[in-house]
């Protein structure tokens, strides 16, 4: 036995006990919240001047919503599908580079699959590997990280999904699981600046070929726990004395945007569209300019609620969101009780790599370097012993 229950128990208990009083605060924040988005819902332009003032004078950094054109608590209804269109969606996977096995190495998986929406094929699937070892391994401040590893999967995934819509013709809908904005603006301490710059490069160049052939492009982010409405909400309320200090001020700590839109947004309604504020920013001008908003995909009675980014030439044609707002939806039913786009699910068993599949690559190496004359060390017996733990476990 691993775990002392008696001690985990006591603290379980006394979990229990804060937590009514922590669920308490949260409830008479919430209500707050809600208040303050009906109170500031008009005011589109004070709200836009106060955010530049404190970006511009106090916090460089600040995160959170802006709003655009649309009153905050706005919600509109499930539009039509589209007659026809063609949806694409694209996820990845990776195996890290492991000093415990046998042989080093990596490799990233990419699955895309597309789909024509009236027209009564199957699905096809489309999938990429990417074997990297020896020198593929290293960059030009040292070993490969998990982080940069990350960054290289999701720039690939990426420009696979761009390389198969800009050569579909219109209209065309993308999605990936997640943010849009590149996971590598938020960990640039692992990478030279170099580095990133050249990831980020090709990715505005992704967007601008995506934004060039109008093709309607999105991240969908499932059961989301941002606070980005609520820390525009925070700013609103705060006052004049309080904007200088205002990175600590966190008067709503704790609510999350999902928390103002559950009771708002009704099965397949989504929210007004944000503008994303953020120190990446500066990345992503103009038309690729980061927006967002909230969809219930849920049912009667089981709201779920969804964030979804798309850039500023989607979030600017009305027609081209209605069209993402109705296409996420009916996918998302595709899946029953359970709601996430089906073609996003498809994705990923098609990008997923298994451990069988996993120890069959290291055997493939191993035995192709063996074949060649080539030394192949031994796992590590600290990974051994795990291992031979695993086999007894239950």
């Amino acid at each position: 036995m691993s775990l002392d229950f008696q001690q985990v128990h006591e603290q379980v208990r006394k979990l229990g006990d804060n937590a009514i009083i922590r669920e308490q605060r949260l409830k008479s924040l919430r209500q707050k919240a809600q208040d303050l988005l009906k109170e500031h819902a008009q005011d589109l332009d004070g709200l836009c001047d106060r955010i530049e003032l404190v970006v511009k004078n106090y916090d460089s950094t600040l995160r959170c919503a802006l709003p655009v054109s649309e009153n905050l608590d706005a919600y509109f209804p499930l539009p039509p599908l589209p007659g026809k269109a063609t949806i694409l969606a694209a996820d990845g996977s990776q195996i890290n580079p492991d000093r415990h096995e046998p042989v080093e190495y990596c490799l990233i998986n990419f699955g895309a699959i597309r789909m024509h929406y009236g027209e009564p094929d199957t699905p096809q699937p489309i999938i990429e590997s990417k074997l990297l070892y020896g020198d593929q391994l290293y960059t030009t401040t040292g070993t490969l990280t998990e982080a940069a590893l990350a960054l290289t999967r999701d720039l690939n995934e990426r420009t696979l999904l761009a390389q198969i819509a800009i050569n579909t013709p219109v209209p065309v809908i993308t999605f990936t699981d997640g943010q849009m904005e590149l996971y590598g603006a938020r960990i640039g301490e692992e990478q030279t600046l170099a580095e990133f710059q050249k990831s980020l490069e090709a990715y505005i160049k992704v967007l601008s070929d995506l934004n060039t052939h109008q093709v309607i492009t999105a991240g969908y982010i499932d059961k989301p726990g941002a606070d980005l409405v609520v820390r525009l909400l925070e700013i609103a309320d705060a006052s004049e004395s309080d904007l200088a200090d205002i990175h600590r001020i966190r008067q709503l700590r704790g609510v999350r945007d999902v928390d103002l839109f559950y009771t708002m947004l009704q099965p397949g309604d989504r929210s007004s569209v944000f503008a994303l504020q953020s120190k990446s920013t500066a990345y992503y001008k103009d038309e690729l300019a980061l927006h967002f908003f909230y969809l219930n995909v849920g049912r009667e009675g089981h709201p779920w609620l969804s964030r979804v980014e798309v850039p500023a030439w989607v979030a600017g044609n009305r027609e081209m969101l209605d069209n993402l707002h109705a296409v996420l939806v009916h996918q998302c039913r595709m899946m029953g009780s359970r709601p996430y786009p089906y073609l996003l699910h498809r994705a990923h068993e098609a990008a997923v790599v298994s451990l069988q599949e996993k120890e069959q690559v290291t055997q493939m190496i191993a035995l192709e370097l063996r074949k060649r004359g080539v030394i192949v060390g031994e796992q590590s017996y600290k990974q051994a012993a795990k291992d031979s733990a695993a086999r007894t476990r239950y």
